[in-house]
């Protein structure tokens, strides 16, 4: 679900900048890079999540355009 995927996303972003603050104060490099890279991966899986987002509103849109068509079509033969 696209949504989940947004939320997670955030979530991850939140804590991966929290985890970076914390090595940036504390002088631990590792964990400052490990919050860099959760902040990174969050954003990559919201992202994500607007995409498929994206990707179903095409498709619901040419299916509805796909039946209309097919309406017409009927329409016009009887």
């Amino acid at each position: 679900m696209s949504l989940e995927d947004q939320a997670k996303g955030a979530m991850d972003q939140v804590s991966g900048k929290a985890k970076e603050v914390m090595g940036s104060v504390t002088g631990d490099k590792q964990t400052e890079a490990e919050g860099k890279a959760e902040g990174l991966m969050g954003k990559a899986k919201e992202a994500f999540g607007n995409a498929k987002d994206a990707a179903g509103d095409a498709f619901n849109n040419a299916k509805d355009a796909a039946s209309d068509a097919v309406d017409n079509a009927k329409d016009k033969l009887n």
